[in-house]
């Protein structure tokens, strides 16, 4: 063959393999069109008692950390359960070949997408509270419960329970979260060292499974469903109904404030307190580094026990914890109250002169985050990025956190609250899918840092992200045996790490509630259509 037919015979070939990839790419978009707007038609063709949005969902991909966005193909308003149920089943029954994945959303608080679904489907679960009222039962029954919406706020619950002296027991911090998004991590607040978390409150659930199934739960009835979805980041189920436990509610707290310069004291004083049979209802620290003129602040909600000292104390520079505490005050303990509240005082060991305290509605202090929020939504300061890292670490090595982080890492706690208070483990119940140390006793500790706008140009969201990575950095490298709360891992191996001995049996409730992985794509756990094993 002589060499100028080898050249036509390669440019032949050239050409050939040029307009086969040209038609193949030609036949992969008509496909992908076809299959998009085939799904499209599937999901229009639903009849709902709500409504399917296709348009105008920019609110769905983004959230309170307002880090990640990830917008969907669509936003289902459910009017009832069984709108729900119809959106996962026509999912599921879609099969493996499709690629849509269902993520549940209440109130957007997530932090680094986790209620997203890229190209997915978006259930809108606040849009399901508005056609299910709140029961409240406390007549005839031993143990009083409310009946609510997975999509209602908990703040409307307080409200409502209230009318009836009643009041939930455990709490977060932040009142305008829903009912399916704090049950599906934990719901951790100051109430935990006596009540445990959110999770360990519920007396029923109503889930709708992977697969479309509607399913009452509870320690009785479905019993691995219903501890699989408490604390499950959503990979089980959907809650779409909770029965929450009551309490007696006071109409007034006793709102205390002290400060310690000495972490370890700090420590055993809260230590102390959460194992106390006779203590306060409420028992969180902080920790506050570099803030000027602190107890001048305080002056405006809180009154110092020694006004003339409290105003010599100094606070510029300094590392210094809180220790924040209240007592429910009931009628018939007036009397008593302020006595016990002094015994309880004089077994600590505080700065004297930096005691506060104050009388407030029960709802008030409860709500509190609430009217900060409005401030800082007022200044336009509400929707920036929220990088906020949420650890548990065990008591044996506290300390050692403590002086790394807050002594070295921490500059100052000028962007977010830092908090840090111990409960018991064994308030929680391992049998959920909650995952912490190993200990009778941890610490929760929560960096709630917003990245500020920066006069100066400086990145300080990414100012906020080296912080994070340095404090995990140092527990890895420390082998504390930290786990983290509200997690974010990007790969399975990481996943793998965090759930420890929990991940088989998280594996194993995986293949049966949800065997093609298509709920809560955002935790990036499992992907759709993959073998989960």
């Amino acid at each position: 063959m002589t060499c100028q037919s080898l050249v036509l015979t390669r440019k032949t070939n050239i050409l050939f393999i040029r307009s086969f990839t040209i038609l193949v790419l030609i036949w992969i978009v008509m496909k992908t069109e076809v299959c998009f707007s085939s799904v499209l038609s599937s999901l229009k063709a639903l009849h709902l008692q709500g409504y399917i949005t296709f348009e105008n969902n920019e609110f769905a991909s983004r959230d309170f950390g307002n880090q990640i966005h990830s917008h969907p193909l669509a936003v289902v308003h459910p009017k009832s359960v069984t709108d729900i149920s119809e959106i996962v089943t026509h999912v599921w029954q879609m099969g493996p070949a499709s690629e849509l994945t269902v993520a549940a959303r209440g109130h957007g608080h997530s932090l680094q997408g986790q209620a997203q679904a890229r190209g997915g489907v978006i259930i809108n679960m606040e849009s399901l509270r508005q056609d299910q009222e709140m029961q409240v039962y406390y007549r005839g029954v031993q143990f009083p419960y409310v009946d609510v919406s997975a999509g209602e706020l908990w703040i409307n619950i307080l409200h409502e329970t209230l009318k009836y002296g009643l009041a939930p027991k455990s709490w977060t911090d932040y009142l305008h979260l829903t009912v399916g998004g704090t049950l599906s991590n934990a719901g951790i607040s100051g109430q935990a060292f006596r009540h445990g978390p959110q999770i360990s409150n519920v007396r029923q659930l109503e889930v709708v499974t992977g697969k479309g199934e509607v399913l009452i739960c509870s320690q009785e009835q479905n019993a691995d469903l219903f501890h699989a979805v408490l604390g499950g980041l959503g990979q089980f189920g959907i809650i779409t109904r909770a029965r929450i436990s009551l309490e007696r509610a006071p109409k007034m707290v006793k709102w205390i404030r002290v400060l310690y310069s000495d972490f370890s004291t700090f420590a055993r004083d809260q230590e102390r307190l959460i194992s106390a049979s006779k203590t306060f209802d409420y028992i969180e620290g902080l920790v506050i580094k570099n803030k000027t003129g602190l107890l001048n602040n305080w002056r405006t909600s809180f009154d110092p026990q020694d006004p003339v000292q409290a105003s010599h104390f100094v606070s510029d520079g300094r590392t210094l914890y809180c220790l924040e505490l209240t007592k429910n005050l009931y009628p018939e303990k007036f009397d008593t109250v302020n006595q016990e509240i002094e015994d309880l005082l004089s077994q600590l060991s505080y700065i004297p002169s930096t005691l506060f305290m104050s009388e407030v509605p029960y709802i008030d202090f409860l709500d509190r985050v609430h009217a900060s929020e409005l401030i800082l939504r007022s200044k336009g300061l509400w929707d920036l990025p929220h990088p906020w890292l949420n650890l548990l670490v065990p008591k044996s090595k506290i300390q050692h956190f403590a002086n790394e982080v807050f002594g070295n890492i921490l500059s100052d706690t000028n962007n977010g609250p830092v908090l840090v208070y111990p409960i018991h483990k064994s308030k929680v119940d391992n049998r959920t899918s909650f995952v912490c140390p190993d200990e009778d006793i941890i610490y929760l500790v929560a960096f709630l840092s917003h990245a500020n706008p920066s006069p100066n140009g400086t990145d300080s969201l990414q100012h906020v992200l080296t912080q994070n990575k340095r404090i995990l950095d140092f527990c890895e490298v420390s082998h504390l045996g930290v786990k983290q709360y509200l997690p974010h891992y990007t790969t399975q191996e990481q996943w793998r790490t965090h759930f420890g001995p929990k991940w088989e049996v998280f594996v194993q409730r995986k293949s049966v509630y949800d065997p093609l992985a298509m709920l809560a794509p955002g935790q990036n756990i499992f992907q759709k259509a993959v073998s989960v094993s």
